[in-house]
């Protein structure tokens, strides 16, 4: 990445952490909105016993998303007004892009069914479950890859 005044968006260690952050607390609670953390005694942990009350991850998830919203937005406004001048996406960032989107639109509509005056056929809901599952689990697997190979999401103009 090239040295400039301008810090952007792909500089800034306290937003990568929190991304990581948001998507530990997200995935979490995601998973337990399955009832897994009781079956598993995962919720026997110490400090986890909340793990196993379903509206409690559930609103914890609900949190993530919100600051999930937030952060990318800034990222996508960021990158607009300052930073296509100083970095580009990599490859990776534009499969990581799809699969969020992905994430994000199926998150959306699972809001929409769990709202009391918004009906949605069985076939339908379990198609959303499904494939908000599905995205998740390819997004984190495509981000161990990525890790793995050292792909990030950005990439210096003059690099």
């Amino acid at each position: 990445m090239t040295s400039h005044a301008y810090e952007s968006t792909a500089g800034k260690k306290w937003l990568r952490w929190s991304y990581i952050g948001i998507f530990i607390v997200m995935a979490f609670t995601g998973f337990g909105q399955m009832p897994i953390f009781k079956r598993f005694y995962i919720s026997d942990i110490p400090g986890l016993g909340w793990s196993a009350d379903f509206y409690a991850t559930h609103y914890v998830h609900y949190l993530g998303a919100i600051l999930l919203f937030v952060l990318i937005a800034y990222c996508i406004t960021d990158y607009l007004i300052t930073g296509r001048s100083e970095f580009r996406l990599t490859a990776s960032a534009y499969v990581r892009i799809v699969l969020l989107g992905g994430i994000v639109v199926t998150g959306i509509f699972r809001v929409l069914k769990n709202l009391p005056d918004v009906v949605f056929s069985p076939g339908f809901t379990l198609f959303i479950d499904i494939a908000h599952l599905g995205f998740m689990m390819a997004y984190l697997l495509a981000a161990l890859i990525f890790l793995i190979f050292k792909s990030g999401w950005t990439q210096g103009i003059d690099d």
